[in-house]
């Protein structure tokens, strides 16, 4: 079950060895002064089994500790990323922690990530949309994606699932979801109600595939299957009602040739969210609507082989979110890869 190995192993090696070659001499990829691009790239070689005293590696996380600020958080001090900039290099520091060279600086990001996440501490208690929920920065309107980040950098860093700042977010995250119930008594739970997930139910509501006649915001598939990832990091199991209805909304829409509700936009933000929550799920096999089963690491390293270019990168044409840039979507890809070896 899975891929080719000799293709895995190619096509990441190729990937590798482009970010390898499109290094700026400072240890960043793409900007010196957007470090979540930085934090991609490294987390997309480790991702790729480079080793952590690899020059590559250690130019760039050497690049991103320049960049910790004393609050524990790492990102521009100019930016207004916060979150993500630090959420994104403690995944590629705690991938290169294995002998614990990292764990102060881990352990430091972790408490400022709790501290930009909305809680009582920023007045807004559990009725209020923002609560639980993270944003791009501080005091900004928190969305599923970047909520999605500081989970996956909590977790990395081993925060368990009965963790005040896991429960909360699954409080924000529920209500993220096209799902009428006690956990989503916004104006929009009923609106589509179809069990996928949208970006944000605060300041109004977004989704980045738009609203439908009546003001509903409509699921799309990376945020379902970033709102299906954190629900099952704050311990919830497959028979919560809330886990069944985006089972059945991605069983409705399983794809690996676009991201479903955007087409071809965020494809490889998709590809990785799609990989670490069906990894997440412990579905090796995964059932569509049809009844097809779906060997979907060997899927989807098939549908990430023939997208490559002759000079080992990926890119986007559809170029929404900086996915023209192939370092970012490079990045992504090894991602995604690193949840495909063969069972």
């Amino acid at each position: 079950m899975g891929p080719d190995a000799k293709l895995l192993k190619s096509i990441r090696e190729k990937g590798v060895n482009f970010l390898k070659t499109t290094q700026s001499d400072d240890g960043s990829w793409t900007s010196a002064t957007q470090p979540g691009i930085t934090a991609m790239s490294c987390f997309g070689l480790v991702s790729a089994g480079v080793k952590v005293d690899d020059p590559t590696l250690q130019k760039g996380l050497k690049h991103l500790l320049g960049y910790l600020q004393k609050d524990g958080g790492i990102y521009h001090p100019e930016t207004n990323h916060k979150n993500y900039e630090t959420s994104l290099t403690l995944l590629a520091l705690s991938g290169a922690n294995s002998d614990g060279r990292y764990t102060a600086q881990i352990k430091g990001g972790e408490k400022f990530l709790r501290v930009l996440q909305w809680d009582e501490t920023e007045s807004v208690d559990k009725s209020h949309p923002n609560f639980g929920g993270g944003g791009y920065g501080k005091s900004q309107r928190p969305d599923l994606s970047n909520t999605s980040f500081l989970l996956d950098a909590l977790k990395a860093a081993g925060v368990k699932s009965d963790d005040p700042a896991m429960k909360n977010a699954l409080i924000f995250v529920s209500r993220c979801q096209n799902l009428e119930s006690e956990f989503n008594t916004t104006e929009f739970a009923a609106k589509v109600n179809d069990g996928g997930f949208y970006y944000t139910p605060a300041a109004g509501g977004a989704s980045m595939a738009g609203k439908n006649a009546d003001g509903g915001l409509r699921s799309y598939a990376s945020m379902t299957y970033a709102g299906l990832k954190s629900m099952l990091y704050a311990g919830l199991t497959k028979d919560d009602k809330r886990v069944k209805a985006a089972l059945d909304w991605l069983r409705k829409f399983y794809s690996v040739e676009q991201n479903p509700g955007l087409d071809q936009q965020g494809l490889y933000y998709y590809y990785h969210t799609f990989a670490k929550s069906l990894t997440t799920l412990e579905a090796d096999l995964f059932e569509d609507a049809k009844g097809e089963k779906h060997d979907w690491r060997k899927e989807l390293t098939d549908a990430l082989a023939k997208r490559q270019k002759d000079n080992g990168s990926w890119v986007n044409a559809a170029d929404r979110w900086m996915e023209g840039d192939p370092n970012l979507t490079t990045a992504y890809a090894l991602m995604a890869l690193k949840y495909c070896d063969p069972k």
